[in-house]
């Protein structure tokens, strides 16, 4: 068996690291919970942070959160798809827009079931994913402005998720002049700037945000108290708040090269005799009973750094424990941190066994 677990005093503690954050420079933030897919157990550890506002890209799982509590802010966190418009004005308090049409299928489903949508406008600042082009945003604006129960909360940008972009002070300070750019063509206020995701928090901890920047959604920081410019764990968070447990079922000594006409694995991988540092050794292996079908072996580190990762078939994950210093066993848990795309994996497959410590 494997199983994933969330340690919950070290969730609170990252949550309180971070509220502290935001709270003391006056920035609202939100939780993005993507990561969860939708697992109720792991949700209801969300909302019991005292979380007023949660972001998601899939509308199944604001409807789970809507569920559990009608009153936390939903926020739809990607550009709609037509063929979702009337279940996310029903479950999305918000979402984040760059068409024009997507708006006004939008506005037209809001009138319908007699509420007002909020729109953030997403605008394209050089890591070209989603965006509405700076040239383009004053027009845009105009004819979001004249839409029946649309009602405009801010703008917002995302950096780092596609090309791999970083936030810096230049970019905020180019969001902010978009602000004051649309304010006094309209003469109007926006409520919130959404500056980014948890790649931001740096340039916030050196107070190189500008101040019109007032919001920010957050996910991975949360849940790795990752710096993600330098890679490193932020003092006073904890990188492990998630961690994966897999069951030995063989340990056997083999040769550390197959024997054989060789051709391409299940995962489509080909064995290489440069992957082998011990030619005709053999080497004490474990099989862990998980594999391809629920995560990727390059996300996982062990919490015993004697032991190395070999490969992965769809069921199964084979280890080297030849230099561990622990006596293993049949039916032994291995237990392994977790990185972000790692967890997304392992959340995402029925397989696998949520637990809370």
């Amino acid at each position: 068996m494997a199983f994933i677990k969330l340690y919950r005093k070290k969730l609170e503690e990252n949550y309180a690291f971070l509220d502290h954050i935001f709270k003391s420079r006056n920035i609202q933030w939100g939780v993005v919970s993507k990561l969860l897919c939708g697992n109720k157990i792991y949700l209801k550890e969300i909302i019991a942070l005292g979380v007023r506002e949660i972001h998601d890209s899939r509308v199944s799982n604001l409807k789970k959160i809507k569920a559990l509590d009608p009153e936390i802010q939903t926020v739809y966190i990607k550009p709609p798809a037509k063929r979702s418009i009337e279940s996310i004005v029903r479950y999305a308090d918000i979402s984040f827009n760059t068409e024009i049409y997507t708006i006004q299928l939008l506005s037209a489903e809001a009138v319908k079931q007699n509420k007002v949508h909020k729109v953030i406008i997403m605008i394209e600042m050089g890591d070209l994913r989603e965006g509405v082009m700076g040239e383009e945003l004053i027009a845009f604006y105009g004819t979001i402005l004249k839409m029946p129960n649309i009602e405009i909360s801010g703008i917002g940008t995302n950096l780092n998720c596609l090309s791999g972009v970083m936030p810096t002070q230049d970019k905020l300070i180019q969001l902010s002049l978009y602000k004051q750019l649309i304010e006094a063509k309209f003469n109007i206020s926006i409520p919130f700037v959404s500056g980014g995701t948890s790649v931001a928090i740096p340039l916030i901890l050196k107070n190189a945000r500008p101040m019109a920047v007032n919001h920010f959604r957050i996910g991975e920081a949360l849940f790795f108290g990752k710096d993600l410019f330098t890679g490193d764990t932020m003092e006073g968070m904890h990188n492990d708040v998630f961690k994966l447990f897999a069951e030995i079922i063989e340990i056997t000594e083999k040769p550390n090269t197959p024997t054989g006409e060789l051709g391409e694995n299940v995962a489509g991988n080909s064995f290489s005799m440069n992957d082998v540092t011990d030619l005709g050794i053999t080497s004490l292996r474990a099989i862990l009973d998980i594999g391809l079908l629920d995560m990727q072996p390059q996300y996982l580190e062990s919490d015993d750094a004697d032991i190395t990762i070999v490969d992965a078939s769809s069921d199964m994950l084979v280890i080297d424990i030849s230099n561990s210093k622990k006596t293993y066993k049949i039916g032994d848990l291995i237990a392994f941190k977790i990185r972000y795309m790692g967890a997304l994996y392992l959340l995402n497959s029925d397989y696998i066994e949520k637990t809370i410590e």
